[in-house]
């Protein structure tokens, strides 16, 4: 199915992307999985996050769940309706529960989880019509440079 995201909006998702990327990076630098995500409103970065399980030994401190909790502090209020959520690696259940309850417009994501993805691999938490707030996706952003920086984290451990 083709990406129905008009060009001029894949070409700014694009840059914020970057963005989650070097954060990506930064967590694997630290020893965590590369993951890495911004959150977007009115086309500008209020918070980022990394993976830090390693760094700070908790289950929950995944990108998105992190870079959430600082997008909260940045507006005062933990309803983030009006921001978009974009993440190199697409969320696993709990993350996209989360993205569900903080009321985020769009979620937009790099490369599919196929193990763990709750936004359309193994689950589709976002678009569940028995959930109180649905999340718009986008997929596939610079998709390729996203997998490539799990696959050359996990090799480097193998090694």
């Amino acid at each position: 199915m083709p990406d129905p995201t008009p060009p001029a909006e894949t070409a700014r998702y694009r840059a914020f992307m970057e963005a989650a990327l070097a954060e990506a990076r930064a967590a694997a630098a630290h020893g965590d999985v590369p993951v890495g995500c911004v959150v977007v409103k009115d086309d500008r970065i209020i918070a980022r996050g990394r993976n830090r399980r390693e760094a700070d030994r908790d289950p929950t401190a995944h990108a998105e769940v992190l870079a959430l909790r600082e997008a909260a502090r940045a507006i005062g209020a933990w309803r983030l309706t009006g921001c978009t959520v974009v993440v190199t690696v697409e969320p696993c259940p709990m993350c996209a529960g989360a993205l569900v309850l903080a009321r985020v417009d769009r979620l937009v994501y790099g490369c599919a989880d196929l193990k763990a993805g709750a936004c359309g691999s193994l689950y589709d938490i976002p678009a569940d019509g028995r959930m109180n707030h649905r999340v718009a996706v986008v997929r596939g952003i610079l998709e390729a440079e996203c997998g490539n920086v799990l696959r050359e984290f996990f090799q480097a451990r193998r090694s």
